[in-house]
């Protein structure tokens, strides 16, 4: 059978899923084709990456490993605190026990395309998930941090199980009578928290993508309604929109 050229090798490294890597060296390491010898170690690099993930991964699941004989553990987590439109949102994710989904991490850590993946995958395997959301209206109307609080009390209530403990991103939620974990950094520390910061943030995004094709003006699906320079000199040439933060704009408008 003739030999297979340099180039295809690359692409079929390109195409081959991680749980087959150790098959593609094993069918390509005693090539000894300089380019070949390269992609065997590109392959045999992947591989030491998602150990190094999987290990990463087994460190997330520290506060899940210490609660584990308290049932279902939920991670909240929120998003949108600081812009100055749109709602905030929170996220609630409860995990299977034997959660195998890599790459998760604080969302603020991952590219929109990678919190997009990861996001489906959550959803697909999560035993259950619930958002809440707060309106820009209500912030005014009770401020912030109440308004966060809110939003976190409707996620959990969305919940299709009921969980035994709440590991939160730093908060304790009042009016909550299931037991809560505080964690500071927590989306970064536990890997529920992890994909509760994930799920929050692409419902947020997508919304705020959403409303730029309403109000295309103050750039939405690019700055998600935080505070960039293109927003503050639209909000001070057209003014406000309905989905501004009343209490948040004062500075600017």
């Amino acid at each position: 059978m003739a030999e297979k050229k340099i180039g295809e090798i690359k692409e079929e490294l390109k195409a081959v899923d991680d749980e087959k890597l150790p098959s593609f060296i094993e069918t390509y390491e005693k090539d000894e084709r300089s380019g070949v010898v390269k992609i065997v170690e590109q392959a045999k690099k992947r591989i030491e990456k998602l150990e190094a993930e999987k290990l990463r991964i087994e460190n997330l699941k520290k506060y899940e490993r210490e609660y584990a004989d308290c049932g279902y553990i939920c991670g909240i987590d929120e998003v949108g605190r600081g812009p100055l439109a749109g709602p905030v949102v929170a996220g609630a994710v409860i995990l299977p026990k034997d959660c195998d989904i890599l790459y998760i991490n604080d969302s603020k850590k991952l590219s929109a395309a990678k919190r997009e993946e990861l996001y489906d995958v959550i959803m697909e395997k999560a035993v259950a998930v619930g958002i809440g959301m707060a309106s820009p209206q209500r912030i005014d109307e009770i401020n912030i941090l109440q308004a966060t609080y809110e939003a976190m009390r409707e996620a959990i209530s969305k919940l299709s199980v009921k969980p035994d403990i709440l590991l939160n991103d730093a908060v304790t939620i009042p009016g909550v009578s299931i037991r809560q974990v505080p964690i500071i950094k927590g989306d970064a520390k536990s890997i529920s928290i992890g994909a509760a910061s994930i799920v929050a943030k692409v419902t947020r995004d997508r919304l705020m993508v959403e409303y730029d094709k309403i109000l295309p003006q103050y750039g939405f699906a690019s700055n998600k309604g935080y505070g960039s320079a293109e927003h503050i000199k639209a909000l001070q040439e057209v003014g406000p929109s309905p989905i501004h933060r009343a209490s948040f704009i004062k500075n600017f408008v």
